[in-house]
């Protein structure tokens, strides 16, 4: 059983695990031995701050309330990865609870994959007809993404195909992206896959971003599929694009993550109720970094998820409720698909989700012909396109927009309440409040 645990250790080790700028101690040496658990020493340990209350009447233990976030030593603790080596996990696991005082949490290090459609159909339209939906009211404003970092966290970025798909030369910014131990291949230059796509779709509508290149689903580990990464990996990738967050001046202050994966079945998870359950936990550590990376100022987007009532894809394991862990995050905008036509396509995870309801919050498109990086005929397909389109269109309204002075939580209030209502009156459960609409947006932007 692979798992993620978070230790409190002596400060110095702490303040030498958060410190950019001293080197990392290895895995053994922030956790020491653990019995039963043989730890991954090719995981770089990685500090988790502590949510507080932000007013000092707070409840220390309710997440429902304003937070802030401390990486102070003597707060924040460090996760390390792991296998449970016994065949009774459970046992093992509450073993780690009493014989370990430093140990604070053992959670579920699950499967996560990119989220693909169901085949067989044609696409709807082309990725001109997107432009013309979305893109040309935000150029008419000025709002290309110029120098916004967008990070596409997926399979990694090929340039050199998507500059032929779109006519124009395409950088990647190396410096600033990350990849997990073991993976091979430089930034930018990855097999055509799923990320280049993604990276496609955002570029349709904000075409001047910088972007970020983080190969998550890469991961080098056994699995079902080369596209599986493991969640500690994608938490390594936050620690590491919330560090960049901080770097930045504040009044130039922006970074959009676009991510087009989730967990898809129960089983590779711990059951709701566990403390290191992912689907349904919002002190999960991923989903802890999540907020903690939003609230530092990063616009974060996630697919809802293709376990559509009409069409879901067959993993899909989730008897109810599919849009679970960070795809139904309070503090990300969840993004189900429409077609060229506004039409619901029918592989687009419902809600409620799991841990919050109103999921998903918006739809745009997808199913449309496009990247061609799953060959000439297939479409750009999924909520894994229509992620970054509406990633694509966070970035372009942070070309003038910081987080700072418009902070993450307006944009999404701001992104909910100019869309176009779809399906039934005002919020409902399969366009959420709606599909995007960048007229009525840049019209709000105006009044700002």
């Amino acid at each position: 059983m692979r798992v993620i645990i978070q230790v409190r250790p002596e400060r110095d080790v702490v303040q030498a695990v958060v410190d950019p700028s001293v080197s990392t101690p290895p895995a053994d040496e922030v956790v020491g031995s653990v019995p039963g658990v043989s730890v991954d020493p090719d995981f770089t340990p990685v500090p988790v701050p502590q949510a507080k209350p932000a007013f000092s009447d707070g409840d220390p233990l309710s997440l429902d309330q304003p937070l802030t976030f401390s990486l102070a030593p003597e707060d924040a603790s460090v996760l390390v990865r792991g296998e449970i080596q016994d065949r009774d996990g459970a046992s093992r696991l509450a073993l780690l609870g009493t014989a370990r005082p430093d140990i604070v949490g053992v959670s579920s290090d699950p499967a996560v994959e990119t989220m693909p459609t169901c085949g067989g159909t044609p696409p709807v339209g082309d990725w001109h007809d997107v432009q013309k939906a979305v893109t040309n009211a935000l150029i008419s404003e000025g709002l290309d993404g110029s120098d916004v970092p967008l990070a596409i966290v997926d399979t990694g970025i090929n340039v050199a195909h998507l500059g032929q798909a779109l006519g124009t030369p395409v950088t990647v910014d190396a410096a600033r992206s990350w990849k997990p131990p073991g993976v091979t291949g430089n930034f930018g230059q990855f097999p055509v896959h799923h990320g280049t796509m993604c990276a496609f779709d955002s570029l349709i509508v904000a075409r001047k971003v910088s972007l970020i290149d983080i190969p998550v689903l890469l991961s080098q580990r056994q699995g079902a599929t080369v596209m599986e990464g493991l969640l500690s990996d994608a938490i390594s990738a936050y620690a590491h694009l919330w560090s960049l967050l901080e770097q930045m001046p504040r009044e130039r202050r922006r970074l959009v993550v676009s991510n087009s994966w989730g967990s898809f079945k129960p089983s590779w998870d711990f059951p709701p109720g566990h403390p290191g359950n992912y689907s349904d936990n919002r002190a999960h550590p991923f989903n802890l970094i999540l907020a903690a990376l939003e609230q530092s100022g990063a616009d974060i987007l996630f697919a809802a998820g293709n376990c559509g009532r009409d069409c879901p894809d067959g993993r899909c394991g989730f008897p109810n409720r599919p849009i679970n862990g960070a795809n139904s995050h309070p503090k990300a905008l969840s993004v189900a698909g429409v077609d060229t036509r506004d039409a619901r396509v029918g592989y687009s995870s419902q809600g409620p989700g799991r841990l919050s309801v109103r999921k998903p919050d918006i739809a745009t498109y997808t199913h449309f012909s496009g990247s061609k990086a799953f060959g000439p005929n297939s479409p750009d397909s999924g909520t894994s396109a229509a992620c970054p389109v509406a990633a694509g269109v966070v970035a372009a309204l942070r070309t003038k927009l910081s987080a700072t002075a418009f902070p993450p939580s307006r944009m999404r209030t701001l992104i909910r309440r100019t869309a176009r209502d779809s399906g039934q009156s005002g919020f409902d459960y399969d366009y959420g409040y709606g599909i995007i609409d960048t007229s009525s947006i840049v019209q709000a932007v105006r009044k700002l």
